[in-house]
């Protein structure tokens, strides 16, 4: 590190000390850090007051989701094994974007020995990708068979609801043929939680056996039931979850604004003229810059699904004659 790099961090680090409010400019200086920076920042970390760090990490988790280019995950990384619990689950949440299976092992140590819950339930989403990433053959299957059998554990072991759910939604990606019945089984119970995470593990399933589940909750009256069908129709791509999510819409009568988000990139997963009228009149309306920017990214998602969809029309299937 250059001497005038390591002046201007030290301003970093001196304003992470200090009782002011910690300026917004100062966070892309932990992307993609230095060895020798981060080195300075850890040296200095358990000085840093627990407010200061909570509120920086989730402060660099905003940055992550609005900034595509920035990365954070050697800072994060080296937070995994912080002594605070809360620290913890924010540096797995920075490390949302990072598939690298080297994590694996670490996520499954923390899902089965970390003291406290909370963490355990984020290592046990995050290991939902790297289930994902097996599938789609982006990491070894004997990782991948590591990372399902530590959720099956942890979806089987009677304790904290909260780390069984989080470990049935995480095994939604999974193609195992046990994952069915534990979702069945999840869906049937009465508790509107366990009913919400069987019905986010049926999304990410990739298969359409959900269908009559996910439509027959798409007008529940438990909000947390309804944004997870609602979300499960689009992520199946449901056709005939588009005419009542439009429905669900022009009535008015939908006041969750959770739910109506996710009914309007649903839609746009769907596909389908009515979905995109319905969409840019919306967005004809609005003078909301938030709300705009979400409607213009939907109409652009809807625009991907319809030309992917094309895409697949004009596939020739490999076993079919050529005449």
């Amino acid at each position: 590190m250059t001497a005038k790099k390591q002046a201007s961090f030290q301003s970093v680090l001196d304003a992470l000390l200090d009782s002011q409010s910690f300026p917004r400019r100062y966070l892309p200086y932990f992307s993609d850090m230095e060895p020798a920076s981060l080195a300075l920042l850890l040296e200095v970390w358990p000085r840093v007051k627990p407010t200061r760090k909570r509120s920086l990490l989730e402060k660099l988790v905003s940055l992550a989701d609005e900034d595509p280019l920035v990365s954070f995950d050697d800072f994060a990384r080296a937070l995994l094994s912080d002594p605070d619990a809360a620290v913890r689950v924010r540096a797995i949440r920075l490390l949302a974007d990072c598939d690298d299976p080297k994590l694996v092992p670490t996520y499954i140590k923390i899902l089965k020995h970390d003291a406290d819950s909370a963490p355990r339930i984020e290592a046990a989403r995050a290991l939902g990708q790297f289930v994902l990433l097996g599938e789609v053959e982006e990491i070894s299957a004997s990782l991948q068979h590591k990372a399902e059998e530590s959720l099956f554990e942890a979806a089987d072991t009677e304790g904290d609801s909260d780390i069984q759910r989080a470990a049935l939604e995480s095994l939604g990606f999974s193609s195992r043929l046990e994952v069915p019945t534990l979702i069945e089984s999840a869906f049937r119970r009465a508790d509107p939680d366990w009913r919400a995470s069987a019905l986010t593990a049926m999304g990410r399933s990739n298969d359409e056996r959900w269908q009559d589940e996910v439509l027959g909750m798409l007008l529940s009256d438990i909000p947390s039931v309804q944004w997870a069908a609602v979300r499960a129709a689009g992520e199946l791509a449901l056709t005939s979850a588009g005419p009542i999510l439009l429905q669900m819409l022009e009535d008015e009568e939908e006041d969750d604004d959770e739910v109506i988000s996710a009914a309007i990139w649903s839609l746009s997963q769907i596909g389908g003229e009515d979905a995109r009228i319905f969409i840019a009149n919306l967005l004809d309306q609005t003078e909301d810059e938030d709300l705009s920017d979400f409607l213009e990214e939907a109409l652009e998602n809807l625009a991907f699904t319809e030309d992917f969809e094309r895409f697949q029309m004009l596939i020739i299937d490999p076993d079919e004659e050529v005449k």
